[in-house]
């Protein structure tokens, strides 16, 4: 049943990501990788609130953690891409581009755990 439950959330979590990276990618374009930053910087915040209500909150069955939070934000998150796009753009002159794609992901992605660890304390 685990493993299911995390597959399940993995998918889901994957396909959103795609989905919403896409979505806003096409919509504003640019060098800039936003869809990526957009995904870590709500993942971030989903695993404020998420683990803030699972664990402290609520304490819930810990199946709602594999399902949530290692398979849907494991397949959510995309920090791996993060990193591919910023050695890409610094790898094509784009230093300031890197820099700013990594600064922005930490301080904007640490805000949101904040953030969502405030609002499921609530």
């Amino acid at each position: 049943m685990r493993y299911l439950l995390v597959a399940i959330g993995g998918g889901s979590g994957a396909l959103a990501r795609y989905v919403a990276a896409s979505a806003i990618m096409t919509r504003f374009g640019g060098k800039f990788p936003l869809g990526t930053l957009v995904i870590n910087v709500t993942g971030s915040f989903l695993i404020g609130f998420l683990m803030t209500v699972l664990t402290e909150r609520f304490k819930l069955d810990p199946m709602w953690r594999l399902l949530l939070i290692v398979g849907f934000l494991g397949g959510y998150t995309t920090f791996s891409s993060l990193e591919w796009e910023t050695f890409m753009a610094v790898r094509e002159g784009g230093l300031w581009t890197g820099a700013l794609n990594v600064v922005s992901s930490v301080i904007l992605g640490y805000v949101a755990v904040w953030f969502g660890a405030a609002l499921a304390q609530r």
